[in-house]
């Protein structure tokens, strides 16, 4: 699922269609690395989404706006400085290359009419918003990269502006079929790898692709390719070629299994038992591939310092568990000390002088015993030694037992704050966990702060019958569905023995269909531990079951009587309610 260059041309004709000619009416950035810009032209207002983020860089039109800071960034004034109202020229890509160029023209502070450029390069890890003048020169750009980061490039104000041509690879449009067939004879090794090789733009999805279409083993060496089949894939390129320069892309989806398998702006035939969703335009489709993943992408950033701290505070605790249990079980033998101590004021007396051990009858057991003896001490001595040992012994253990349920519940408390993280989708999800994290000691809370006040809410489901769900994203949200959100005849889930979400069935005083039960189940399976499982073992039980212990940690239950159910934690037939 690459954004190659035949999705990016794909975008480009879009843009071209409906914002050319466009004028720049605001400019947000919503995220540090992400522009959105809203455009006014004779087609209405639609925004421009920009995000060069190294794990998901992305172009697309959307009709949704973003939150944006209260204080714009630098690279978003000088933005507003010089293009607020700007109209666009035109939008072009330089071949196949992952790279959007906007021409702008716009006045500047004495009336005169200027050009300036926009390029979004969407390059993975080296993805970048730049600004230049007439002359190409950089003005800024939203990553600003210097000699000690790139030995490529230098992307710094004054620099001149180039896109680095670091793969010698022909540009698939501009190639006649001659040129094709000798680029691809050219090189020894499969055919679908030599496809994207050795032409700009073009993914192993495109590539394997035009394999099938040609009807040749994407796999089969290039040198071994008859001269028909190399004419077919020379004939299936050249009709990709001549898509894309006369704008003739299809935008769709290909699912395996109910989920989304490939993407892509051309037609998708290597999927034969795949089910496709087609789209009208290739945003519509970025922006709803994307939209969760990018949301997860951009949660799982934000929480990494929240995530350091939870792991860190695990590993710590799994180790001094760890101690705990092995010093908890060198207190075993204190029952061995003991009855040494019973045994020796029983036969002590016939233990000879200065003797290193003696034999006695263990009463307990009806066996002979070797009780090993300080010759230094008489026989009281040894008991009395033996029982002193037990004692303490004794001691350790009635400690150690107490530490190790303090400290594997402190493991279990954890660990169910890195699921409530696995599951979070949220800014607000996040500040409910982080306030977890203060309450329970693991982050210092900055003088003089308040309490935030958090806006999360459960996730909520209505099951195929009707009946609403609720799962909450974390301890807090868990206490409150359970405690004060259910009521006793309500039913209550959660997956067995692990870390996950408690999930609450309002039955309204109803009998529940089998059905209701199979789906609760799925959704306290996803949203645990165990998500991804095949056979997740499940615990449910009425609300009126469920007990709080005192003083126990948030999200810490006790259930005493439940049933039973193993499930899937496959949850894709389900969908969330708007509320």
């Amino acid at each position: 699922m690459a954004f190659d260059g035949v999705t990016i041309a794909a975008v480009v004709s879009e843009l071209q269609d409906k914002i050319v000619g466009g004028r720049v009416y605001k400019i947000a950035q919503p995220e540090k690395d992400e522009l959105l810009v809203t455009i006014k032209g004779n087609g209405g207002q639609t925004r421009l989404v920009m995000s060069a983020n190294a794990s998901l860089p992305l172009i697309y039109l959307t009709e949704k706006n973003k939150t944006s800071p209260m204080t714009a960034p630098n690279f978003c004034m000088l933005l507003r400085k010089h293009l607020q109202n700007a109209r666009i020229v035109s939008v072009t890509q330089e071949g196949l290359e992952r790279a959007v160029r906007f021409e702008l023209e716009h006045l500047n502070e004495l009336g005169d009419l200027c050009r300036k450029y926009l390029i979004i390069e969407l390059m993975g890890k080296h993805s970048n918003i730049i600004f230049c003048d007439d002359k190409d020169m950089i003005i800024d750009s939203i990553k600003r990269i210097s000699n000690m980061v790139s030995s490529v490039r230098v992307v710094l104000p004054g620099c001149e502006y180039f896109i680095p041509k670091t793969q010698d690879k022909a540009e698939l449009p501009d190639t006649p079929a001659e040129g094709i067939k000798q680029i691809l004879t050219s090189k020894n090794m499969p055919l679908y790898k030599a496809v994207y090789s050795d032409f700009t733009g073009i993914s192993p999805c495109i590539a394997n692709e035009i394999c099938f279409r040609a009807g040749v083993d994407a796999d089969k060496a290039v040198s071994e390719l008859s001269e028909g089949e190399l004419d077919a894939v020379t004939d299936r390129l050249c009709e990709l070629a001549s898509n894309i320069k006369n704008k003739e892309f299809f935008p769709n989806i290909v699912y395996e299994n109910k989920q989304p398998a490939e993407y892509a702006a051309i037609w998708l035939t290597s999927y034969g038992s795949g089910s496709t969703k087609e789209f009208e335009s290739i945003s519509e489709l970025l922006e709803y591939y994307y939209a969760e993943k990018n949301t997860v992408t951009r949660i799982k950033q934000r929480s990494v310092d929240l995530r350091k701290i939870v792991q860190t505070a695990l590993e710590r605790n799994i180790k001094k568990y760890d101690l705990q249990k092995k010093q908890l079980d060198d207190t075993q033998k204190r029952e061995k000390y003991r009855i040494y101590g019973e045994l020796l004021n029983t036969y002590g007396y016939s233990a000879e002088p200065n003797a290193k051990s003696i034999e006695a009858l263990n009463y307990y057991t009806n066996e002979m015993v070797t009780i090993p003896l300080d010759p230094t001490l008489t026989a009281g001595e040894n008991a009395k030694k033996y029982f002193e040992k037990y004692q303490k012994l004794k001691r350790t253990y009635e400690a150690l037992t107490e530490l190790v349920k303090e400290t594997g519940d402190e493991i279990g408390h954890l660990e169910s704050i890195s699921n409530s993280l696995d599951i979070a989708l949220k800014e607000e999800d996040l500040a409910q966990i982080k306030e977890e994290l203060i309450e329970s000691g693991y982050i210092k809370r900055k003088g003089g702060a308040k309490r935030e006040k958090i806006t999360s809410k459960p996730f909520h489901y209505i099951s195929s019958d009707g009946y609403h769900i609720y799962v909450g994203k974390n301890n807090y949200q868990n206490e409150e569905l359970t405690f004060k959100f259910a009521t006793g005849n309500d039913w209550w889930f959660h997956v067995k023995g692990i870390a996950g979400s408690h999930v609450i069935v309002k039955t309204n005083g109803d009998e529940l269909p089998d059905r209701v039960f199979e789906e609760a189940g799925r959704l306290a399976a996803h949203y645990s531990q165990a998500r991804g499982q095949e056979k997740v073992e499940i615990d449910y039980t009425q609300k009126k079951n469920v007990k709080k212990p005192n003083g126990s940690k948030p999200g810490f239950v006790v259930y005493y009587t439940n049933y039973s159910l193993v499930i899937d934690s496959d949850i894709s037939g389900l969908e969330m309610a708007e509320s």
